[in-house]
């Protein structure tokens, strides 16, 4: 098997991920994955889609994240990998992580902030006098 290589996005993070096969280990940036995000909640997101596919320490992950904080990157390389599993055995895999909803991409962004306002939605307060 070649390498598989996908995007991941969430909010403002994109995820470019490379799958081969291996041992089970995730670099990010060079980095450990472990040493990369900080809880462990991150950390379960990402190994998620492995678990569902039973293919857990199967293949080797390099990924480059780029942009928002660790939420969105550690969601959009969720969605990354997935897409490369997908790629890897589509009959298998997609209909188990469609049904777990990591093949849909979550498109909410934030809101800008309006002029004469204080927030996107919150307003200066309102003074009679």
């Amino acid at each position: 098997m070649e390498v598989k290589n996908t995007l991941g996005r969430r909010k403002t993070a994109v995820a470019r991920v490379y799958l081969t096969p291996g041992t089970g280990k995730i670099n990010v940036n060079g980095k450990d994955v472990n040493s990369y995000f900080p809880t462990t909640a991150q950390l379960y997101d990402i190994q998620l889609p492995f678990t569902i596919c039973n293919c857990e320490g199967q293949y080797d992950v390099n990924a480059n994240l780029s942009g928002g904080g660790f939420h969105g990157q550690a969601e959009a390389l969720r969605l990354g990998i997935a897409r490369a599993l997908v790629q890897v055995d589509e009959e298998t895999n997609k209909p188990l992580l469609k049904a777990q909803g990591l093949m849909t991409r979550d498109s909410r962004m934030v809101e800008r902030k309006k002029p004469g306002q204080k927030k996107a939605r919150k307003k200066f307060q309102f003074s009679k006098r």
